[in-house]
């Protein structure tokens, strides 16, 4: 089964070197954990790569925030997520329903929404994608969503497809955003996060702002419900072109 989500406060960098580990899990002070294959000490962050191979995504982490290493994955629960509500109500409402069925955490659905439309129903990107998720026509056909402008089925149909990637990649929050962006062919033929930089730019952008809505310091959202963090707003990162023609 898939694991929650919980509070990271990481930084993502997508390419690097280091020398090679077995696999292992991290496991963070929040109770974020994280499956690697290898890691490397930088004055106090410890680089978390993904696989073996040079040009590996990777994390960093402050060291002080680990505090276990285990060389076999602990077994994955999924209790119910607690959904963090978002000031725009009929969002609020349906981001939280849609967490609710699909056991997706709330703040991520809301993050991934916040990247890829900023909270504007009626989105349309140049390849097609469209709504608050910008589901492709294809993988909004797949998922039995008949308008994508419709805000409860896109919602609805998004955090379901954001599940099942979440699921095939093992509650890797980084490939399944990967995925979610470019699609999982290319996952596949990179082993992690591809060289796009439209991909990195997302990736990055949403992680940010996930970790920041679980921040409780940072529970401030405006009027649409994107969180008020530092680089989380609308423009501070390039907007991502999605290369998945699946989505």
């Amino acid at each position: 089964m898939m694991r929650l989500l919980r509070q990271a406060t990481i930084s993502v960098f997508l390419i690097g070197a280091a020398t090679a580990f077995a696999t292992d899990v991290v496991i963070l002070r929040n109770g974020f954990e994280i499956r690697h294959d290898r890691r490397e000490q930088r004055e106090g962050v410890t680089r978390i790569y993904f696989h073996a191979e040079p040009d590996s995504s990777y994390v960093d982490v402050v060291t002080e925030e680990i505090v276990d290493i285990q060389n076999v994955d602990p077994p994955a629960t999924a209790p119910s997520p607690v959904a963090k509500p978002l000031t725009h109500p009929l969002i609020s409402e349906l981001v939280n329903a849609a967490s609710e069925r699909h056991m997706v955490d709330a703040d991520l659905i809301a993050s991934v929404i916040h990247a890829e439309s900023n909270f504007n129903t009626s989105a349309r990107s140049p390849k097609g994608a469209k709504g608050l998720m910008q589901l492709m026509p294809e993988t909004a056909m797949r998922l039995g969503v008949k308008d994508s402008f419709q805000p409860e089925a896109n919602i609805d149909g998004g955090s379901r497809y954001l599940r099942e990637l979440l699921l095939r990649y093992d509650g890797d929050v980084v490939k399944a955003l990967a995925a979610y962006n470019a699609g999982p062919q290319r996952v596949a033929q990179y082993r992690g996060v591809p060289p796009y930089p439209e991909t990195r730019a997302y990736v990055t952008r949403v992680v940010r702002d996930f970790n920041c809505r679980k921040l409780p310091e940072n529970k401030k959202v405006d009027s649409k419900g994107a969180a008020k963090c530092p680089g989380s707003r609308k423009g501070s990162l390039p907007r991502p072109t999605s290369t998945d023609q699946s989505r």
